[in-house]
């Protein structure tokens, strides 16, 4: 039986190193010393460098999927389950940070194989929150001058940016963060009677 937490540690290790320095800066040799490791036990949980940067993001990828689908399969009012989804990413990405840096940041070091399929499981998520967006507007909630996914990738180019001014340190935790940016987006979103 294999020991997990050894393979949690050579994680967190590469998380804070590859966010730090950057993942082509980042040496096998100073994960298995930051984790307390071995290259032997990293090895006998991933094969490679790139299979540990894929290990972050299908973390990342299987989390917040995970969550939407719990927050959509609840049901309720469409403007509630945007907002709770809104809510929920925008705290996973805080409480992640260090994950979505090299997130963000190293999708091109992945191979070819392994961003396709962050790229399709992105996308499979993406299509789910369009969805939700997409019965606001049928629903009269939400604005149709706007191209759908305009509106989509403006909620999102909040959540990518996190990484570059959010300091979990700062005055603002992260469910402030996350009601406040979702509350903007909503607003920005909602169709005003003319």
């Amino acid at each position: 039986m294999k020991d997990s937490s050894v393979a949690d540690d050579v994680t967190r290790a590469a998380v804070r190193l590859f966010a730090a320095q950057g993942y082509a800066n980042t040496s096998v040799q100073q994960i298995v010393d930051a984790a307390g490791v071995t290259k032997g036990a990293m090895y006998h949980y991933f094969e490679s460098k790139d299979d540990l940067l894929f290990a972050i993001y299908e973390r990342m990828l299987s989390l917040q999927k995970a969550h939407l689908d719990e927050i959509i399969a609840r049901g309720g009012p469409v403007d509630d389950v945007v907002r709770a989804v809104c809510v929920d990413v925008v705290e996973t990405s805080i409480e992640f940070l260090a994950e979505g840096t090299v997130f963000f940041r190293s999708l091109h070091m992945l191979t070819d194989r392994r961003q396709q399929e962050v790229i399709r499981r992105r996308r499979e998520y993406h299509d789910e929150f369009a969805g939700l967006i997409e019965r606001g507007q049928r629903d009269g909630l939400y604005r149709t001058d706007i191209p759908r996914a305009v509106l989509i990738a403006n909620f999102f180019s909040d959540i990518h940016y996190l990484s570059h001014w959010y300091d979990p340190a700062g005055p603002e935790g992260k469910t402030l963060v996350a009601e406040q940016l979702t509350d903007l987006f909503l607003r920005g979103i909602r169709r005003t009677n003319d």
